[in-house]
């Protein structure tokens, strides 16, 4: 029996334009003639090599990356196999842009002497790895939050009520060694409860949020406390839609990045600025289900300090990493897990002067919305 072409029959399709479907792909792709000059680059191409199409036309290969760069080797095996070559976690760098680490793959263009070459920037690839781990780590301390709930708390208030038995009846001097006693078992209990945050796995209410009135509000509070001492400034998009995620704990994350970013600017001219854009977004999966969102919001918090010690920043979202004294080391690891929690990324730009936290959000879209 012969199958029919479900395609056959009704109003042909036109097929769409080459260019236009080559110009809408976001990583970048040049294509270069056998003298190794460029002959086309596609938007994405121009911005990663910070030149327009005019510009790059009229410049070889070789002048673009340093003598060194692995991709004139691609392009060398291209050339005399034909064959398709992909290089991933390289460093490939430009005057203008610097060094960056992407995945590359070369490849011969049919029936010419032309060579393509596809870049894709693995900073998305990065964060989602980096997320998963993030993610890891504040299952971890649930863990050890429930244990320590437990385990800890109950023989701390032993501790404490017996201190407070004695202190009834101490002297002077020993009265002072029983307040040491209880001061520090309430330390530890708020370090408990903190840690207590973590295992909360409920699933959280969300709704239609105007990050603007957040982060004011986040500002204000600043403002007229810890951050008394540093100017505040906002980069704003107002054309920025709607988030979908729960205000309560967006202030919650925002107060906590907004006071490290006080407390990591100078203290004569510090400055915290606060922005808002609106970019093209990966795709999640929201944590508890199978709906996939789209992640275009991006809201930023800079200051104007001396950024992370290169050494700790692969470990800054895991619990109990801090560069300040008497710091606990959990603040950063709550954010990442009620970010994760709104199907969200948190990340560390390390690209800027300062320290710049910045975390991309999903619209809220009440069309897709699960019916409850």
């Amino acid at each position: 029996m012969a199958l029919s072409n479900p395609f056959s029959g009704g109003k042909k399709k036109q097929a769409p334009d080459a260019l236009g479907v080559l110009n809408a792909i976001p990583d970048p792709i040049i294509v270069i003639d056998e003298d190794g000059y460029i002959v086309m680059a596609n938007p994405a191409g121009e911005e990663f090599f910070g030149s327009s199409t005019n510009i790059l036309m009229r410049t070889q290969i070789h002048n673009l990356v340093p003598f060194s760069s692995p991709l004139l080797g691609l392009i060398e095996q291209v050339r005399s196999t034909s064959d398709c070559v992909s290089e991933y976690a390289v460093e490939l760098g430009t005057p203008k842009t610097g060094v960056r680490n992407v995945n590359m793959q070369v490849s011969a263009l049919y029936g010419t002497n032309n060579v393509v070459i596809q870049i894709e920037e693995r900073t998305i690839a990065s964060k989602m790895d980096r997320q998963l781990t993030h993610r890891g780590a504040a299952r971890s301390v649930t863990a050890m939050a429930t244990m320590l709930a437990h385990e800890v708390k109950n023989p701390l208030s032993g501790i404490r009520g017996s201190a407070q038995l004695l202190e009834m009846n101490a002297s002077d001097a020993d009265r002072a060694l029983t307040r040491l006693i209880c001061d520090e078992t309430d330390r530890i209990c708020a370090l408990v409860d903190r840690m207590e945050a973590f295992s909360d796995d409920r699933p959280i209410d969300r709704d239609a949020v105007n990050i603007h009135e957040v982060l004011e509000h986040v500002r204000m509070v600043a403002a007229a406390g810890f951050g008394t001492n540093v100017t505040f400034s906002e980069r704003y998009d107002p054309s920025l839609p709607l988030v979908y995620g729960n205000r309560d704990q967006l202030v919650q994350v925002l107060l906590n990045l907004v006071k490290n970013a006080v407390e990591a600017a100078p203290d004569d001219k510090g400055e915290i600025t606060l922005s808002t854009t609106y970019r093209h977004g990966v795709r999640l999966a929201v944590p508890g289900n199978n709906q996939k969102v789209q992640l275009p919001l991006e809201v930023g918090i800079q200051d104007n300090g001396a950024g992370i010690p290169e050494e700790i920043l692969p470990h800054i979202f895991d619990p109990f990493v801090t560069t300040k004294s008497g710091g606990s080391g959990l603040g950063l690891a709550l954010v990442a897990k009620i970010i994760g929690n709104h199907g969200g990324i948190v990340e560390y730009d390390d690209s800027t002067n300062g320290a710049k936290f910045q975390i991309r959000l999903p619209v809220y879209n009440p069309s897709k919305l699960e019916t409850k």
